[in-house]
């Protein structure tokens, strides 16, 4: 089972790119969904997160307002830190997971792992050896990507702001095994990753 890295910057069309690939026949697997799944009511960093920061990121419940997180780490690499260091092991625990379980069922020719942040960490990189051992790489011109945030109902400066926070092109492309450039239609998109699907397969 080979197990596939899908990153890209905000606005380049990852998800998208996850879909077409889905539609191909891998298991996709949101990493930026277990992220949230981890921080929830009962998951598995909910209290190491809590305890790290406070009571003050929590909502009237004593639960996790992850908007009050996210004003909290957002433009402060060391609070981010601290929030990592707890979230990303819960994170790996839990893909490794559930790589085991579709591994175990011997379904799947290839699963991608949808993330967001795969340059800038250690997401998907497994102490089991089921994490990724190829890097697919999507991305799209600023302009381009700019415009498609501002669409999303984002403002410049904060569209600006999030792809600055992020990992450049230059770093990703230098884990890339592969690189797919959206800058046109969804067709020219999904013909990118058909191409890398039959590089990666060998059909």
């Amino acid at each position: 089972m080979l197990v596939v890295g899908l990153t890209g910057g905000i606005g380049a069309g990852k998800s998208t790119a996850a879909a077409c690939f889905a539609e191909l026949g891998a298991a996709v697997i949101d990493v930026d969904a277990i992220g949230r799944q981890v921080l929830a009511p009962g998951g598995r960093a909910e209290q190491g997160v809590i305890d790290a920061f406070g009571p003050e990121i929590t909502d009237d419940r004593g639960h996790i307002d992850r908007a009050k997180v996210a004003a909290e780490v957002f433009g402060r690499p060391d609070r981010l830190a601290a929030l990592e260091a707890v979230s990303h092991p819960a994170i790996n625990a839990e893909l490794d997971g559930q790589l085991h379980a579709l591994a175990a069922r011997g379904e799947a020719q290839m699963v991608v792992l949808d993330m967001a942040v795969l340059t800038e960490s250690r997401l998907g990189q497994l102490e089991s050896g089921r994490g990724y051992t190829k890097v697919v790489v999507v991305e799209a011109p600023e302009a381009v990507r700019l415009s498609r945030l501002i669409e999303r109902g984002l403002t410049e400066e904060q569209a600006r702001a999030r792809m600055t926070s992020q990992a450049t092109d230059a770093q990703r492309r230098a884990i890339a095994d592969h690189v797919i450039v959206n800058d046109g239609t969804p067709e020219e998109l999904a013909s990118g990753v058909d191409r890398v699907w039959a590089e990666l397969t060998g059909s």
